[in-house]
């Protein structure tokens, strides 16, 4: 299985805000992995502004390259001149797992078609410049069990390999429970092999991406 290249997520939420021939466009960005979350936040800003007239968004909730986690919607603007623009400026971000939801209140003055596309591509593209990200790495979730006669030879897997403890079960032989960056997992595989499989092992357990 392929495993995904590192990316860019969000760090936290940020709100930007400008005002165009009186109608006032309040653009949010946030984190959101997954299509859940990212409707979920969605649903949390139209509650938030309730009064506004549209609420137009777009997700990349996944991995920028991951094509089945992308969504995008006009809320009642004419087709094409919300939701694409604000999908496309994410898009073209790189970054990933970020949801971007555009409210307008109306201000009673048109802005036409090209204005719109302007106004909510412009909005996101000014708050992604003021966006912190950090970078996801693929991980990987492993349980290494072993004989307490090996204990130094996991202390030096954990050194070399960066492993994270995230659980520990101590009976007739030690259990513990790793992550693993993924592209080292196989490394790391493949040196417990040398090892006789009755004292240690080591197997996955799922993809943590």
């Amino acid at each position: 299985m392929a495993i995904p290249s590192p990316y860019l997520i969000p760090v936290a939420t940020i709100t930007f805000e400008e005002e165009i021939k009186r109608s006032r466009f309040i653009t949010q960005l946030a984190h959101t992995p997954g299509t859940q979350i990212a409707k979920a936040f969605i649903r949390q800003v139209k509650e938030q502004h309730g009064a506004a007239r549209h609420h137009c968004w777009g997700f990349v909730a996944g991995a920028p390259t991951d094509s089945m986690q992308l969504g995008f919607s006009d809320d009642g603007e004419p087709s094409g001149t919300a939701g694409k623009p604000i999908l496309a400026q994410l898009q073209g971000s790189k970054i990933g797992e970020v949801t971007a939801v555009v409210v307008r209140y109306s201000g009673g003055i048109k802005l036409g078609t090209g204005g719109l596309v302007r106004a909510y591509g412009g909005g996101v593209k000014q708050a992604l410049t003021r966006l912190t990200t950090k970078k996801r790495v693929a991980m990987q979730l492993l349980v290494i069990n072993y004989e307490y006669a090996l204990q130094g030879v996991v202390d030096d897997f954990k050194r070399e390999f960066s492993l994270t403890i995230e659980s520990s079960e101590f009976g007739h032989k030690a259990a513990v429970t790793v992550t693993i960056e993924a592209k080292h997992a196989a490394n790391l595989m493949n040196k417990a092999a040398l090892i006789d499989n009755k004292l240690l092992s080591i197997s996955r357990l799922s993809a943590n991406n």
